[in-house]
């Protein structure tokens, strides 16, 4: 298993953000907050999406659900949800 990053306040804070919930029409990943582990975990490794390992799925199917995020902001909404957190005062957002 993957060590995690997200604490579950963090969790509580960026999951209303994120794709593929229950209520949404059409397949979804089963597990968001692991998806989003993932992503951190790959973005700690520097590893390339072909070398992500089977326990976290096909690397592809992970690349194509991250790329519909991308597309979406899923991650620059999780993100500046974030920085509007008091204890994240310093991160600095660029407007869009």
């Amino acid at each position: 298993m993957i060590r995690t990053a997200l604490t579950d306040a963090q969790w509580a804070i960026i999951a209303p953000h994120c794709l593929g919930r229950e209520s949404d029409p059409g397949r979804a990943g089963l597990d968001p907050r692991l998806f989003v582990e993932v992503v951190l975990w790959m973005a700690r490794a520097g590893c390339p999406w072909r070398d992500l390992p089977d326990d976290f799925g096909k690397w592809n199917t992970v690349f194509k659900r991250f790329r519909c995020w991308v597309k979406a902001d899923a991650f620059y909404r999780m993100f500046r949800a974030l920085a509007e957190n008091a204890d994240l005062g310093y991160v600095m957002i660029p407007s869009r």
